[in-house]
């Protein structure tokens, strides 16, 4: 069907314009009446791209785009807007005049244009991809088919939040260590490349043959000098190489395997990464969605590639016949106690209360080891310090201690 340019007047006599898809300037005229619009000038126009940006924005690195936050908003927003009984064209209208950022702005107005055309709401929001997840777009549209849309919309507000939560506390907890190392990286560029050339140079006026670790040091410090570009390329080269592997699916996979087994980090990751499955899993099955399509959604929004890989295989159980407990049992990635209550919550009736069960002892479990990280990981950050520190100190001043027996013993023969 062809595509109509419109403007016209809300009730409150302010001018709105966008496109509609239609078969007819008359159909178009029809729906914009059916929402409350009384239409002024109606033209054909080209097919509006779903993903495109605003005017000029591919131009700048610094555009705004959507964030967790605006999403998080949205959500609340909507419930309370359908809540009071605000329809939702002008529920989006009005979220569109008050947000902050001009990306979600945009991807607010191509919605409502898209509900202008006859779609539904979780197609239009499924139209605005990546913006609007999988799983965000699946519970709008069982909240459209089973009349539950605001509370749907409560719901996901309830679910952003916990998400944001767990990702905030890992990053908290690895904050500092992240920080220590990145310090210690920058004194090790500056000893080198600064200060043990200058003690090389009182070196050189000795004219005694220098300690092996001594040499060592001076040896790299020259390299560092002389090729610092080249270590800097190298150092560029293998972050480019290395976003690159984990773009791909087998890179990707690898990759968020191996963050589940770093000692120490390895096991929080993975408990918050199955809080927010069985969050996700429980939100799916409380809002009517079969096992099945539950487990397919989840696996999108794990934020995991290896444990998408687990979920999967549980979905391809389940739809062979077996039982929740039985795959999660072979997917190795729960706790004991956590399998124990999917065995409680199956034989009950009630999976989506032993799932958030499940979701809260795994987030007690992560908030008690990000409050021990610091305590485990600063000891080695210590004697990882203590070893450079001893290094640097034993190559500088090694020779000079040498220096000075040599002196004494020649005072003493004298």
């Amino acid at each position: 069907m062809p595509y109509f340019a419109y403007k016209g007047r809300d009730r409150r006599g302010a001018l709105v314009e966008g496109v509609i898809e239609g078969a007819d300037s008359g159909t178009v005229a029809g729906v914009l009446s059916g929402n409350d619009i009384v239409p002024v000038e109606i033209d054909q126009t080209a097919a509006p791209r779903a993903d495109a940006a605003p005017a000029g924005a591919h131009r700048s690195l610094l555009r705004p785009r959507v964030k967790a936050i605006d999403l998080l908003l949205f959500s609340r927003q909507m419930y309370s807007l359908l809540k009071a009984g605000v329809p939702i064209l002008r529920a989006l209208a009005g979220l569109q005049e008050s947000s902050t950022n001009t990306a979600f702005k945009h991807t607010l107005q191509r919605v409502r244009e898209s509900l202008e055309s006859g779609r539904e709401l979780s197609v239009s929001l499924q139209r605005q991809a990546p913006v609007f997840s999988p799983f965000y777009v699946a519970m709008v549209y069982v909240g459209e088919t089973t009349g539950r849309l605001e509370e749907i919309f409560l719901r996901l507000f309830h679910h952003l939040e916990f998400q944001e939560d767990m990702r905030g506390q890992v990053k908290s907890a690895l904050r500092y260590p992240a920080f220590v190392i990145l310090v210690m990286g920058v004194a090790l560029a500056i000893v080198n490349l600064f200060v043990i050339p200058q003690f090389a140079k009182v070196y050189e006026g000795f004219g005694a043959q220098l300690p092996t670790i001594t040499q060592w040091l001076i040896g790299f410090s020259n390299f560092c000098v002389k090729y610092w570009w080249l270590l800097l390329a190298i150092v560029v080269g293998a972050i480019l190489a290395f976003r690159a592997w984990t773009a791909t699916a087998a890179g990707r996979y690898a990759w968020d395997r191996f963050k589940l087994r770093i000692p120490i980090a390895g096991p929080i990751v993975l408990k918050a990464t199955l809080a927010r499955f069985a969050r996700s899993f429980a939100l799916a099955i409380r809002s009517g969605v079969t096992a099945v399509q539950g487990l397919t959604l989840v696996s999108q929004v794990v934020d995991n590639t290896y444990v998408a890989n687990r979920i999967e295989k549980m979905r391809e159980g389940v739809e062979r016949g077996e039982s929740v407990l039985r795959t999660a049992i072979n997917a190795g990635v729960f706790t004991p106690v956590a399998l124990q209550m999917v065995l409680v919550g199956e034989e009950s009736g009630s999976l989506d209360d032993m799932m958030d069960e499940v979701a809260d002892m795994y987030t007690r479990e992560v908030q008690y080891d990000l409050k021990a990280l610091g305590a485990q990981i600063e000891p080695l950050l210590i004697v990882l310090l203590g070893i450079l520190v001893l290094i640097v100190a034993l190559g500088v001043f090694l020779p000079i201690w040498d220096l000075g027996k040599v002196a004494f013993q020649g005072g003493a023969a004298r």
